[in-house]
């Protein structure tokens, strides 16, 4: 009983601390991307309450070829959560009070940083909670996470009216001026950042429209399996760029500028070669022009982990404006 009234009271203060109106000047918030501090006691960590969460939080993404969770994780405990703590971007509060309650709150510690918090009466209560909301836990943060990362990465960008696709084609990302041109005809875009240990690379083009009758994952596969053997070749002749035809891409409606798309995440490798990787593909219906625009981010990164990898092309994709 103790330690739930003494949750209570830490998630009270907590409210308080940023419903004040007087202008506060906060530290710079510190933690990674995907990254993710839970303060919770340790009886329910362990316990089934942890369990529901590590169901929602530690579920593999979609689209990589080895199995990676949505977030990495660090648990403290209410008394242990201490000024070393508080900075962190992304907290999530988990606990007991007086009613079941689910809320958010923005720089209560340090800013940018955002505090989700949920409570229950009691065990099944706080579990049922969690379950209710576990799209709204993992979209909490990572909408957090994408709109900070675009800032940061799209600081210094290429002006889309000095590329020759965004200009003959009228739309545009953001591409970060650490990426490198590889291709740019006018109607079709390649650009590329080398690091030490691989490669991200960005795609633009434009297909006639067939959006409302027959866009499937099998028409976007034929798509993009098309534009890799005309345009994305591999190390040695007669090699191309394709769907890894053993992994069935995952395809969901989501919506870029107004526009409706699918966003496609799955596996591509090189034909006759030995390469491969994620990709994630965005085909956005453009009803007015009677065309579908595509753009897409895949990464070649051998023997690293590919998660943060594809939030970078995520954050860069998701820029896109139509002019």
């Amino acid at each position: 009983m103790f330690k739930r009234i003494l949750f209570s009271a830490f998630v009270f203060l907590s409210l308080i601390s940023c419903s004040k109106n007087e202008k506060i000047t906060l530290v710079d918030s510190t933690g990674r991307i995907n990254h993710l501090l839970i303060v919770i006691n340790n009886k329910e960590w362990q316990g089934e309450v942890g369990d529901a969460l590590r169901n929602i939080i530690a579920e593999p993404l979609v689209g990589l070829p080895q199995e990676e969770a949505q977030f990495s994780v660090n648990q403290v405990t209410p008394n242990a959560f201490t000024s070393l703590f508080k900075p962190s971007r992304n907290i999530l509060f988990v606990g007991f009070g007086e009613k079941k309650n689910f809320y958010t709150n923005k720089d209560a510690y340090a800013s940018p940083q955002i505090t989700l918090t949920i409570l229950g009466k009691d065990k099944e209560e706080l579990i049922n909670n969690i379950n209710e909301h576990k799209e709204e836990i993992i979209s909490t943060f990572k909408v957090r996470d994408l709109a900070l990362y675009q800032k940061k990465i799209t600081a210094k960008t290429y002006k889309p009216e000095n590329l020759s696709t965004f200009k003959n084609l009228g739309f545009s990302l953001k591409i970060p001026m650490t990426y490198s041109k590889v291709e740019d005809t006018g109607d079709f875009l390649w650009y590329r950042y080398r690091f030490t240990k691989g490669q991200l690379n960005i795609l633009a083009y434009t297909v006639p429209n067939n959006f409302d009758t027959e866009f499937n994952i099998d028409n976007i596969i034929k798509i993009r399996d098309s534009i890799g053997m005309k345009h994305v070749p591999g190390q040695v002749d007669n090699s191309f760029m394709i769907t890894e035809p053993q992994y069935k891409p995952i395809t969901k409606k989501v919506t870029l500028d107004g526009m409706d798309a699918f966003e496609t995440r799955g596996l591509w490798i090189v034909k006759n070669d030995y390469m491969g990787g994620p990709f994630v593909n965005y085909s956005i219906n453009d009803k007015a022009n009677n065309r579908t625009i595509i753009i897409e981010g895949f990464s070649y990164s051998p023997a690293t982990k590919k998660r943060d990898f594809v939030f970078e092309m995520e954050a860069i994709l998701r820029t896109f404006r139509v002019n």
